[in-house]
């Protein structure tokens, strides 16, 4: 399977148009949709009342799903990439 990244925008009517010139042999594809999703990074103020429901986080395997169903929901101030820094930081000793 080959892969391409095109830039498109979905109209009005909710299709899918792609502007550019496609450079592929006729046929069937299959097509994987990215929305672009803005974020406020400086905002300090949380309206409880907009976020979503955090969905339920299923496993087949009963010890891992125990341990998802009780592990604490994520805080919405959560960074992963400070995380992940952090956890090099002490893995290394830096």
């Amino acid at each position: 399977m080959q892969a391409y990244k095109l830039k498109g925008t979905i109209d009005a009517a909710g299709n899918l148009v792609i502007a550019q010139p496609v450079k592929m042999p006729p046929g069937e594809v299959e097509v994987i949709v990215l929305q672009v999703v803005e974020t406020v990074a400086s905002s300090t103020v949380i309206d409880s009342e907009s976020q979503p429901e955090v969905p339920k986080r299923k496993s087949q395997v009963k010890s891992l799903r125990e341990l998802l169903e009780n592990a604490p929901p994520v805080p919405p101030d959560f960074d992963p990439d400070e995380g992940r820094w952090e956890a090099l930081k002490e893995k290394h000793n830096l």
